[in-house]
């Protein structure tokens, strides 16, 4: 029997979703609060422990969500979505409902993971290489697309369409898409750009141009070593495009790359087939009008058993 899987969730990636796929007026407390992102993040949960069956889970959470050394490098990376008061733009209902969210994972024994300086997708890449394997990342953020790696196995469950439709993507799901290899996704995706982020890529190079130039050269770095080469058969406009973004493709390599070293606690992975703190979960339930996702959630843990 093939072991069970670590489960690696990026939170924000799911509650963000979550958040904007609930109506606030259909998931209130009894004091009128939202909990629509409480609400279907655990509904999420429940899902991905009922069909995946993990034995390990973990949730990574951003502590940074735009950390100074990337920015350092690229300052555009994620400048759009600084709030003019600094700090992240998020929505007002949805803040308050991020510790309801770390407050139901401590009740159930789901460790929540973040570390300073570093984004949820650092935390979920270091996992995704030092915890054993076979390991699932659950995120929508495209950049996870790096993380996996047919050899431990790491494969990634993207859910641009919901996590009742996952994209179950191995190396060759991410060749199917992209045309690049797993391992070729962070200089595919700093050539092609990504507006979601701030990298504004090499202009005039779309996702197709990308691709061959990874296929045909092998890296970014092959791309920049064959841009010295006169006889390297660079059409002349593209080489006037990659020649004008030298200085831009020497930093965002590593801006894209997923961090895989980061400073981690030790962390008890093994999930639960029980709720750590029943009463503690059951109280956050009647304060926030949570009974039916936390019993979802609940019962897929006791029949994943």
């Amino acid at each position: 029997m093939a072991s069970r899987p670590l489960l690696l969730i990026d939170a924000p990636s799911l509650y963000f979703r979550a958040y904007f796929g609930i109506p606030e007026s259909a998931a209130k407390a009894p004091d009128g609060s939202p909990v629509n992102a409480v609400r279907g993040f655990l509904d999420m949960l429940a899902t991905l422990v009922r069909t995946r069956r993990p034995d390990r889970m973990v949730c990574a959470f951003d502590h940074d969500w735009r950390p100074d050394w990337r920015v350092a490098l690229l300052p555009s990376y994620k400048a759009h979505r600084v709030a003019p008061e600094g700090g992240e733009v998020v929505p007002d209902t949805l803040s308050p409902q991020v510790p309801v969210i770390l407050d139901a994972l401590a009740a159930i024994g789901v460790p929540a993971v973040g570390a300073a300086g570093y984004e949820a997708d650092d935390v979920l890449g270091t996992l995704a290489t030092t915890q054993p394997a076979p390991v699932e990342v659950v995120s929508g953020d495209r950049d996870l697309f790096q993380l996996v790696d047919d050899s431990r196995p790491v494969r990634l469950l993207y859910v641009g369409k919901g996590v009742a439709k996952l994209d179950d993507c191995d190396d060759a799901a991410v060749r199917a898409r992209y045309g690049v290899p797993a391992d070729r996704y962070a200089d595919f995706a700093a050539l092609r750009g990504d507006p979601s982020d701030g990298l504004p890529g090499v202009p005039g190079v779309g996702e197709k141009t990308a691709a061959r130039l990874i296929e045909r050269y092998g890296s970014l770095a092959g791309i920049l070593t064959a841009l010295d080469d006169d006889r390297s058969g660079f059409a002349p406009g593209l080489r006037t495009k990659l020649d004008a973004a030298r200085d831009y493709l020497a930093v965002a390599p590593t801006v894209v790359r997923v961090a895989r070293d980061v400073p981690l606690p030790a962390l008890g992975t093994d999930l639960p087939t029980a709720p750590a703190d029943p009463d503690a979960l059951l109280a956050l339930a009647e304060k926030w009008n949570l009974a039916s996702p936390v019993r979802r959630l609940v019962d897929a843990l006791a029949d994943r058993a």
